[in-house]
């Protein structure tokens, strides 16, 4: 299965359909066909942060318990799943989340929003603090 994501004229996704792979293969033209007209890119749910993952059986004594997810060495198509919502950026072709806080910087290397400083890696959980621009500990 494909996924297409509907761009309107703010560049703001507005939908995304799935569409079978023989479709999938005229992208564009199919959807207008069906009369679904307007700007429709396609994404996919295997992009995250500009890499193209694959998933990966988790194998316990020859049996799959779960699975993980792997980078494959691939880029990613537009650099992230489109979701509703999702800026397109069309210097970048490439799908990002909107802007979670109005400090946090839009990495052009991944296409995911980083925090002005760099979250405290000591095993405690933290949550972002915009009027003072820090991690603050959340208590258990």
């Amino acid at each position: 299965m494909a996924h297409f994501a509907h761009v309107n004229s703010n560049n703001i996704v507005t939908q995304v359909l799935v569409v079978s792979d023989t479709d999938a293969v005229s992208g564009q033209a199919f959807l207008n066909s069906i009369g679904l007209s307007g700007t429709w890119l396609q994404t996919s749910y295997n992009t995250i942060g500009n890499k193209h993952y694959v998933q990966v059986p988790l194998i316990n004594n020859g049996v799959i318990t779960g699975y993980t997810l792997s980078a494959d060495g691939l880029s990613g198509l537009c650099a992230n799943y489109a979701g509703i919502g999702y800026v397109y950026d069309t210097v970048y072709d490439v799908f990002y989340a909107p802007q979670p806080y109005p400090s946090w910087i839009l990495n052009v290397t991944s296409f995911t929003w980083e925090a002005p400083i760099t979250k405290p890696s000591d095993g405690k959980r933290y949550t972002w603090n915009e009027s003072t621009t820090s991690w603050v500990a959340i208590s258990s």
